[in-house]
């Protein structure tokens, strides 16, 4: 075929593609609904590539998809995913077989809705189009035209001028509805348009969940849960409904989750709770409560009201809580392919979304239940004695640090200003508690027995305690080795129009998974060097407190859940996403975006 071109067609200095806006009313009701029309018109003969799901190519050409981004909007405004219209089958010679396109005038649809207690004159958003025009011939260079546009805010509306473009729109985007999965290089989709489709996705869904128990929020819970369970353990019905009652716990919680994803405007992430200051303080000073209580230190005298309800882990209603706060632990977390799943959940419909936030919390139970119906497993926890005492006095020193984790990070996220980093200090309090337990578990190992086997293990044991606080407290309060920029739209699009790579790395304070693949993926030697290039900026899109536009980028980027890592190449095309990722898959990535300039890269031979 003929060699790229940037220029014009039928011989005139003439684009080969233009795009446009339109909005299907003159104004935007708050409580209601309005679409933009991204409206993107063709010159004869020429056509731009389907959306990737809908894409069905012969032979080693790679078209360039035509890709809708939202690069910013107005805080209040609560965007749904970009409706894609039905593609067709187009034959060029630079191609063996079909390759699905839009050509003539096509519009893209981008539904919206504006929070009722908004109180603004005007509402904007800012859009950018990737796209590659070809025709039978020749495929022009890959373009990315950016539009800015806004609406008045009135207390009626009428349609608008251009109201006939939006008779046609699809309630979903057209071809298999794929959810994508990518953790630790595993990468696949799951076409949930079928019955089948929807049952896998359901079960990843539930793998992720169970998956949860193993994150740094939820691990350290477990063996406070095994020791209750370990005083059932003589009656098996009693231990196996106390696990049920404790799974059913988890359970709701995620329900619920889902039930305020589902039907309340402006929650959309699972981990949203903990961008609350305040309830983060208060989550911390209950575990606080809980550790003292479980470290013998006092006993609190309830009114005799509150003791007919038994609140205790052992109780029915202690077992129930105690799954609740489990759940609630998990959300600052998540897990392989628990993010995806819960990002596609939030856009169904309200049962589709219970459905899908149900499994999540049953495979988050699912050990729970085993546990119950397995007395064997649980009879060896020693239920009496010191060493039973030790054990809870350790645990309780451990929730101390978590209790000081959770306080810390509410404060810090109190009197945070984005785009500022958070303070880190905190991290000298955590530590402290688990140096503390660890000398306690030396201390009082020595104390308890003469034995060899149990001093050397445990004193072992404590040692370690206290050589990683130290070493935590060092790591966890410095700045690392990369030069993080943090994100604003206007930093991110000025790398961009720089020609710079971009490695945006969503985290927060609250995200202990975060947290550990900067440490253990992103501070790795080669992947310093790789985002130490001139032409690559690390940027962080911290939303530990308040930070709307951050807030934003990750909703763009089609998540709900942090950790979460997308490289964009200069030309604004997102090259990787992963919530899960290692070092090669990184340095792989930035190697990619670094040639992926938009000229010349995935153009017909």
């Amino acid at each position: 075929m003929a060699a790229p071109s940037d220029g014009g067609f039928g011989g005139e200095d003439q684009p080969a593609v233009t795009i446009s806006t339109a909005w299907n009313q003159d104004a935007i009701v708050p409580g209601e609904r309005v679409v933009l029309g991204i409206i993107a018109n063709m010159g004869p003969g020429f056509h731009i590539g389907a959306d990737i799901a809908q894409e069905v190519v012969a032979g080693d050409f790679d078209p360039i998809e035509t890709v809708v981004t939202v690069l910013s909007a107005s805080e209040a405004l609560n965007l749904e995913s970009v409706l894609f219209p039905e593609a067709h089958a187009v034959t060029a010679s630079y191609i063996e077989g079909e390759v699905m396109s839009f050509d003539g005038r096509t519009v893209f649809y981008l539904p919206m809705t504006l929070d009722e207690d908004f109180d603004g004159s005007e509402v904007s958003v800012e859009v950018a189009v990737h796209y590659q025009a070809c025709d039978d011939a020749v495929c022009l260079f890959p373009k990315t035209d950016t539009l800015r546009v806004s609406l008045p805010v009135a207390s009626a509306s009428n349609p608008s001028g251009q109201a006939a473009l939006f008779e046609n729109m699809p309630t979903a985007s057209a071809g298999p509805d794929k959810v994508a999965f990518n953790a630790f290089g595993l990468s696949f989709s799951i076409d949930t348009s079928s019955s089948l489709g929807l049952v896998l996705l359901l079960l990843t869904a539930m793998l992720g969940g169970f998956l949860l128990n193993l994150t740094p929020c939820v691990l350290p819970v477990i063996p406070i849960k095994i020791m209750s369970l370990s005083n059932a353990a003589g009656s098996r019905g009693r231990l196996f409904s106390l696990g049920l009652v404790m799974s059913v716990g988890v359970v709701a919680f995620w329900v619920g989750l889902g039930v305020l994803i589902a039907g309340v405007s402006g929650f959309t992430a699972t981990n949203q709770l903990f961008q609350y200051p305040w309830f983060t303080i208060i989550i911390g000073v209950i575990i606080a409560i809980m550790a003292v209580g479980m470290c013998g230190l006092f006993f609190i005298q309830l009114p005799q009201k509150v003791y007919a309800f038994n609140p205790n882990r052992e109780s029915y209603p202690g077992s129930f809580g105690f799954g609740i706060m489990t759940a609630i632990l998990s959300t600052p977390c998540t897990a392989p392919f628990m993010g995806a799943a819960a990002a596609w959940a939030a856009t169904q419909n309200p049962t589709t979304t219970l459905a899908t936030f149900g499994a999540i919390g049953f495979g988050m139970a699912l050990p729970y239940l085993v546990l119950a119906a397995s007395p064997g497993l649980v009879k060896k926890m020693p239920k009496t004695g010191p060493a039973s005492e030790l054990i809870k006095q350790v645990m309780g020193l451990l929730m101390l640090a978590a209790a000081a984790y959770f306080v810390g990070v509410g404060l810090s996220s109190l009197f945070l200003e984005a785009p500022d980093p958070p303070s880190k200090n905190y991290w000298f309090a955590v530590m402290f508690f688990v140096a503390a337990a660890g000398f306690w578990l030396l201390f009082k190992t020595f104390q308890i027995t003469k034995r060899i086997s149990p001093r050397v293990i445990f004193g072992v044991l404590g040692l370690l305690f206290m050589v990683s606080a130290v070493s935590g407290a060092k790591r966890l309060t410095d700045d690392g080795p990369i030069d993080w920029v943090y994100y604003t739209p206007d930093r991110f699009s000025g790398a961009l129009a720089e020609g710079q790579v971009v490695v945006l790395d969503f985290t927060a304070e609250w995200c202990l998974n975060c947290k550990s693949l900067e440490h253990s993926v992103l501070q790795a030697g080669s992947v310093i060097e790789a985002l130490g290039e001139a032409d690559v900026v690390p940027m962080k899109v911290d939303i530990t407190g308040k930070n709307p536009e951050g807030k934003a980028k990750l909703k763009e980027a089609g998540r709900l859940t942090i950790p979460l890592l997308v490289i964009y190449a200069p030309n604004g095309k997102e090259v990787f996403k992963s919530d899960f990722y290692t070092v090669d898959q990184v340095i792989g990535a930035v190697h990619e975006a670094r040639g992926d300039l938009g000229l010349g890269t995935n153009l017909a031979p």
